[in-house]
């Protein structure tokens, strides 16, 4: 089992949660976030003075899929979070150990589908 995280646009949430759901990957979880990377600090006016910003506001989505639903996953975040320029995020994925499905406590692979 995989983790795939992906900070995102907040823009670009929608398009990225209907493709995974088309694609049978209907559970994620999402949290707002604020970070930076390649992208410039911008400005902008708050009560009549000019504030300079670094953070950007982001979207992390939070995804644990199969093996064999990773590529499909990954797919699916890169076609719909893309508008081609600095700033569009990044995916990073993790090795899960163990899943367990609290109400049935079914455990594995099971617990995530």
């Amino acid at each position: 089992m995989k983790k795939i995280e992906a900070i995102i646009r907040p823009s670009k949430l929608k398009d990225v949660q209907k493709g995974l759901k088309e694609a049978g990957i209907p559970c994620i979880t999402v949290a707002p976030v604020k970070g930076t990377g390649l992208q410039k600090t911008y400005s902008e006016h708050y009560r009549g003075t000019e504030q300079s910003m670094i953070l950007q506001s982001r979207v992390l989505i939070m995804c644990v899929v199969s093996d064999n639903n990773m590529e499909k996953c990954i797919d699916v975040i890169l076609d719909n979070a893309s508008d081609g320029e600095t700033g569009d995020g990044k995916i990073f994925i993790y090795d899960v150990a163990e899943a367990i499905r609290i109400r049935t406590k079914t455990r594995g692979k099971e617990a995530i589908l």
